[in-house]
Formats: C-alpha cells, sequence, structure tokens
C-alpha cells in the first residue's frame, strides 16, 4: 500500500471512528475503526517519502480521541445496565 494512501486512510478511520463514537450502538463498531486510525497513522507518519504527514497526524489524533469517546460510552452503557439491573431486583 502507497505511504499516500495510508494516510488518507488513517486520516478516513479516524474521522470514522470520532463520528461514531457518539452514536451508542454504532459505538462498538467504530472503535475498531479508531484503532485502525491509529495504527494508519503511525505507519503513515514513519513512511519514507510521504508528502501527507498532516493527514497522517490528523488520523491518528482523531483515532485516539475516537477511542476514548468510544471507550466511555461503552462505560456509560455499562454503567446503565448495572444500575438498571439493581433497579429491578429491588
Amino acid at each position: 500500500m502507497n505511504a499516500k494512501n495510508i494516510s488518507i486512510a488513517a486520516l478516513v478511520c479516524g474521522i470514522l471512528g470520532i463520528v461514531g463514537s457518539f452514536i451508542p450502538v454504532v459505538s462498538y463498531f467504530t472503535l475498531v475503526l479508531a484503532i485502525l486510525g491509529i495504527v494508519f497513522g503511525v505507519k503513515g507518519r514513519k513512511a519514507e517519502g510521504n508528502d501527507k504527514k498532516g493527514m497522517a497526524t490528523a488520523g491518528m489524533v482523531l483515532g485516539i480521541i475516537g477511542v476514548a469517546c468510544s471507550v466511555i460510552m461503552v462505560l456509560c452503557v455499562a454503567c446503565a445496565v448495572g444500575v438498571a439491573a439493581v433497579g429491578a431486583a429491588a
């Protein structure tokens, strides 16, 4: 895969990862995209002769933010399910 294409893939995965992290059911699947954004971003930054390092950096940063938001969303859903289970048992 070309270094420029890796940078573009990092940016696309990072954008989809951060946008999808705010949708409750979709956040489980976009967590994978956000992680791929980080991986592609790192590979794009380290590639030789890549003139799109800014896109790789943006994809990496958006991927990190997307992972953080997705993890927070998953924890909120898990807490809500736990509270609902305790409330139903009482």
